[in-house]
């Protein structure tokens, strides 16, 4: 098993930084105290569940973190893969980011400063034991993921989760897609009697609508935009991208498109998913 622990100064970014690991596979927990740690994954190594890579995000809150070191030598006589995460910023940037968020710091104190110096003495010998030390003073959300990948991830950048979804308009438009693309001026296998029954998925439908033009050239341009697209979404540290296909009852055009737009991506895209919302309606 692999297992990363993430530790640091409250606003440093640990929280984005285990959204992160999430997005990118990871089973994740958050405030787990050290003593827990050993006992819950050897729950996992005697149930039949298994869990590969797992993050864990240790602040303040949790305190016992003179028993961390212990912790983490105890995971690798476990053969467990472990690595400390540290992340830090300096105290102007931890300041500024507490007036944008206008959240209390977790340590009580009567001035942020006076908390953010507290947290120092208690993590500093954390710091001193940990693998990795991120300092995310000057760095934006993508660069911070950038960071992660480069380190964690032997830089991949393929941590997009693609998610194209078939939907009918007469049913709502599909709220949490991110782009949204209609087949309605397809020619609609819905007045032909001998098609009306079938759905997207039967080949009799897909020859039907791929034996027009503009079904063809609409993928073909599709796919370009998003081939331009998602290079630009994994920069700016986008994990996932929901793309909407819909016609007018989500079971025929809008099916059959969704099928060939994930057949294409998912030559190129690790993540690539397709689900029809309407189906049960079929």
């Amino acid at each position: 098993m692999q297992a990363i622990i993430i530790t640091g100064m409250s606003g440093a970014g640990k929280t984005l930084a285990l959204n992160h690991f999430e997005d990118m596979g990871y089973y994740c927990m958050e405030n787990l105290p050290p003593q827990f740690i050993v006992n819950f994954i050897e729950l996992i190594n005697n149930s039949k569940k298994t869990i590969e890579k797992l993050a864990i995000l240790i602040d303040v809150r949790a305190r016992f973190f003179e028993e961390l070191y212990e912790t983490v030598q105890n995971l690798k006589k476990m053969d467990c893969h472990v690595k400390i995460l540290f992340l830090d910023a300096m105290d102007k940037v931890i300041i500024n980011r507490y007036k944008e968020l206008r959240r209390p710091h977790p340590i009580e104190s009567t001035s942020l400063s006076l908390s953010i110096d507290k947290e120092r003495k208690m993590l500093n010998n954390i710091k001193d034991c940990s693998d990795v030390i991120i300092d995310t003073s000057r760095l934006s959300t993508s660069e911070f993921k950038n960071k992660l990948n480069k380190i964690f991830f032997n830089g991949n950048k393929k941590g997009l989760n693609i998610n194209i979804e078939s939907f009918g308009f007469k049913n709502g438009i599909l709220l949490e897609a991110d782009l949204v693309f209609d087949v309605r001026f397809i020619e609609n296998p819905y007045y032909i009697e001998e098609l009306k029954e079938l759905n997207g998925t039967d080949e009799k439908i897909k020859n039907f609508i791929f034996s027009f033009e503009d079904s063809n050239i609409f993928v073909e341009k599709v796919i370009n935009l998003l081939e331009f697209l998602i290079p630009k979404y994994i920069k700016e540290g986008k994990s996932m991208l929901t793309i909407g296909i819909g016609c007018t009852g989500g079971k025929h055009r809008s099916v059959c498109i969704a099928q060939k737009l994930y057949e294409q991506l998912k030559i190129k895209y690790l993540t690539v998913h397709i689900s029809h919302r309407d189906q049960r309606l079929w």
